[in-house]
């Protein structure tokens, strides 16, 4: 029988499996394992503190009375800037500024409407 036993790991394809996810990414921005697991620590130390920074410079800039709508608009202005520059500067200490930085510029042009550059 040609059938795998239950339980089994497929190792004739890299394509399949579970950690085919981090296999794709480490190919599509050209890292290794541990500058794959600087990129993916930079992004959820980032994530983590923007939720931590949320509730008191939410609280400094406006009341928690104001409209839901309000703070939405209000915290995508502030928080996404925040969100940049500590995904920067934990990249930075992990030894990715390279990378973060050059996501940063292409986030700086869909936002300004620039197209990207085309390399080559």
């Amino acid at each position: 029988m040609d059938r795998p036993l239950a339980g089994a790991v497929d190792t004739r394809s890299s394509e399949r499996g579970p950690l085919s996810v981090f296999h794709r990414m480490k190919e599509r921005w050209g890292v290794g394992f541990w500058g794959l697991v600087a990129i993916l620590l930079a992004f959820s130390l980032a994530g983590m503190t923007t939720l931590q920074l949320k509730g008191p410079v939410m609280g400094f800039i406006m009341p928690a009375t104001a409209p839901g709508w309000l703070q939405w608009a209000v915290y995508l202005v502030v928080m996404l800037p925040v969100y940049q520059v500590l995904l920067l500067a934990y990249g930075t200490l992990l030894g990715q500024f390279d990378f973060f930085w050059s996501k940063l510029k292409a986030v700086g042009r869909l936002i300004v409407g620039r197209p990207a550059r085309v390399s080559g």
